[in-house]
């Protein structure tokens, strides 16, 4: 949960994104129990906390899967065909926009913009983008994810 460093809480280090992102880090996503925590040590409201927390895309308030997935509708990739990349990775991943596997592996989500338009469609996996995507390539990269991360890694190239 939230630990102490050596200067204390991560307030004396930074911001109250900085202590959000030391615990999103460490547990994976932000729990009420870590945002009523923060709060409290920082003499913030409880509304306050929540609502940095949810302003943010990168922080999660519910648990991410130990692989991210994350598909662009952006306009420049909704043109290129990307509403039906999202279907194609729901449907290998049996889970729709915004939730994750029963088995923890995987989320799925979207953003309005990944700041890649020209290459489009985009998905970025555990950080790693992967450029002018198709319905064959979202299978290639699902099916190597599952036989692990690293195979996908090695020879998928963005």
């Amino acid at each position: 949960m939230i630990q102490k460093t050596k200067h204390g809480l991560s307030q004396t280090n930074g911001s109250l994104i900085a202590m959000l992102e030391e615990i999103q880090a460490e547990d994976g996503y932000l729990s009420e129990e870590a945002l009523r925590s923060v709060a409290e040590r920082t003499g913030r409201s409880l509304v306050d906390v929540y609502g940095v927390a949810t302003f943010y895309r990168s922080f999660s308030l519910k648990p991410r899967g130990r692989h991210l997935i994350c598909a662009c509708l952006g306009t420049a990739c909704h043109v290129r065909g990307a509403p039906g990349i999202v279907e194609e990775l729901e449907r290998c991943l049996g889970v729709k926009a915004g939730e994750t596997t029963s088995d923890g592996e995987f989320t799925l989500e979207t953003v309005n913009c990944l700041g890649a338009c020209a290459l489009g469609p985009i998905i970025v996996v555990d950080g790693r983008y992967f450029s002018n995507v198709d319905q064959a390539g979202v299978k290639d990269i699902v099916a190597k994810l599952h036989a692990g991360s690293e195979q996908v890694k090695e020879t998928l190239v963005s």
